[in-house]
């Protein structure tokens, strides 16, 4: 043993269990996050509870959510039990006002719940879902029951969603878009007017662009109207309910509606992979606690991508100067210190720095230089998804630093004094030779900053996330890119749901869900990087030899 522990094996194996612990550890917490996030989607079973409330038989209708054990009192003298707990989504919230319930076992009167036969899930677009059973559709003076409403409903839920989605398409589209060019014009003259260049035929022509727009806005006010009347006479849906109650739900409140105690595997499968695409595609509702993360989606990959493109030059040109230009000595020694110590400074800390010095002095600045006829209202001296990405490319610029600056300083010095002996200038060999050599490197750095950027919370709140964004940072109008927009991030989606939501129960599984989406988004962006560079590696890979 003692020549074992002088050979320096039993380092090996601690290092070896170390890293095996570690592997261990991520794909159990990316396994805990995977489940509980792709289980959301999965349409639970519907139970019917017996509870025994006084002399009376309470009924509680449901899907089983979570369970946990309850130390309760047993008596005096006697030591504590442990009672289960059952967490059940009772749904139906303008009737109880909460939709999860906890109930207690001791409180049961059967210990095996019964499947609610027959039993209807509606997912609506307030008020969360509703649990019950068909009792009656009237629509349009014509009353349907018994077998005949599920047909009915089907077919006026489908018409519903149509009509949902036209009314959003126009305003989010058609009106959206008049109202940024009016906003556009607005502007214009208030510039022109500020230039003195205000004249009578440019009034009379922006008086006549404006009421061009305004008869457009007019017609598409009133296709929303017609609309919304239609959405009236789509009916109306009366459920029987738990408790002998009945509740009234107008069909065009309706998203979703399923019987998941009758559906086969096959139809619950294609209801799963249903959920992950609304999931995916649609606006968050009821304070970001159902719905999609669509926008939140949209914001995240676009601040990175903005985030990678500026920190790219500015880390590569530092390392680049300190590399191959710059003296070593004292100076440059404390510069290598200082980026060094940049990296361990507090995320938040740059978040100040950004608000403070992006945000108010150079936002507020080029606002003065021009934007100075839109002022009081700021155009980029408030913060946006711009001065987000700067502030990250400024959080993750040490590590794109030392990572390329370690590149440079593998390409071997033989091959710069090659260059040079041909005749190329040294900015040619450090553009023709150098750099592309030392692309692997840079890809790292790249790989760490978008893994970091895309994960931090804490500075984006204070330059430009915001818990509901009314238009996202990409769309369809010229410039396509709106730099000054502020927008949404799923680490602050995540962060605002998980621990500032009202409703805790309702919001838990969309946290999972949110967050399994995050890690997907990294580890896709992560592994475009590593293709790119594992390319470049093989393409440059005389570089090891």
């Amino acid at each position: 043993m003692r020549e074992w522990f002088k050979k320096g094996e039993h380092w090996i194996w601690m290092s070896s269990a170390m890293v095996a612990l570690s592997v261990v550890l991520v794909f159990g917490l990316f396994s805990m996050i995977t489940y509980k996030g792709l289980v959301h989607f999965w349409p639970h079973e519907v139970y019917e509870y017996q509870l025994q409330n006084g002399k009376e038989i309470e009924s509680v209708v449901g899907e089983l959510r979570d369970s946990k054990m309850k130390e309760v009192s047993a008596g005096e003298g006697q030591a504590p039990q442990e009672v289960p707990q059952l967490l059940i989504k009772v749904g139906n919230r303008d009737l109880y006002g909460i939709d999860f319930r906890w109930l207690s076992s001791d409180e049961l009167v059967s210990d095996e719940p019964k499947i609610a036969q027959d039993a209807v899930v509606i997912e609506r677009y307030e008020y969360g879902n509703v649990y019950g059973w068909y009792q009656s559709l009237k629509v349009a003076g014509d009353t349907f029951s018994g077998s005949d409403v599920q047909a009915a409903l089907a077919k006026q839920v489908a018409e519903g969603k149509r009509l949902h989605d036209e009314i959003k398409s126009i305003e989010k589209g058609d009106i959206g878009l008049i109202n940024y060019k009016i906003e556009q014009l607005r502007l214009e003259e208030k510039r022109l007017q500020a230039e003195g260049d205000w004249t009578d035929a440019k009034a009379q022509l922006m008086k006549d662009e404006r009421a061009a727009l305004d008869e457009q806005f007019r017609e598409y006010q009133a296709q929303t109207q017609e609309l919304y009347q239609l959405q009236k006479t789509l009916g109306e849906l009366t459920m029987s309910v738990s408790g002998g109650q009945t509740l009234n739900v107008p069909v065009k409140n309706i998203v979703e509606y399923w019987q998941p105690n009758e559906m086969s595997f096959a139809d619950k499968l294609g209801f799963f992979f249903h959920g992950i695409k609304r999931f995916l595609t649609e606006d968050p509702r009821e304070a970001n606690t159902e719905g999609g993360i669509f926008p939140a989606m949209i914001g995240t990959i676009t601040m990175v991508l903005i985030m990678t493109i500026l920190v790219t030059p500015m880390g590569v040109i530092a390392a680049v100067y300190m590399r191959e230009y710059a003296k070593d000595g004292p100076v440059l020694r404390m510069v290598r210190i200082s980026i060094n110590n940049l990296a361990g400074v507090p995320s938040i800390v740059f978040g100040i720095f950004g608000l403070g010095f992006f945000v108010y002095i150079l936002g507020g600045s080029i606002d003065e230089l021009f934007y100075g006829y839109a002022l009081p209202s700021p155009t980029f001296g408030t913060p946006g998804l711009l001065w987000a990405s700067l502030t990250m490319a400024l959080l993750t610029l040490p590590v794109v630093i030392v990572s390329t600056e370690e590149g440079l300083s593998r390409i071997p010095r033989a091959l710069r004094e090659g260059g040079l002996a041909l005749g190329a200038t040294k900015i040619e060999v450090i553009s023709k030779i150098v750099l592309p050599m030392a692309l692997p490197a840079i890809m790292t750095g790249l790989i760490l900053a978008v893994a970091r950027a895309a994960g931090e919370v804490a500075p984006l709140m204070l330059v430009g996330v915001v818990k509901l964004a009314p238009e996202l940072p990409v769309d369809a109008i010229a410039p396509f890119v709106h730099l000054d927009r502020k927008f949404m991030h799923l680490g602050f989606h995540i962060y605002d749901v998980g621990f500032q939501s009202p409703n805790v129960e309702a919001s838990q599984p969309l946290v999972y869900a949110t967050s399994l989406l995050l890690v997907l988004i990294i580890v896709g962006l992560n592994l475009g990087a590593i293709s790119i560079r594992n390319r470049l590696r093989e393409k440059y890979k005389a570089l090891d030899n």
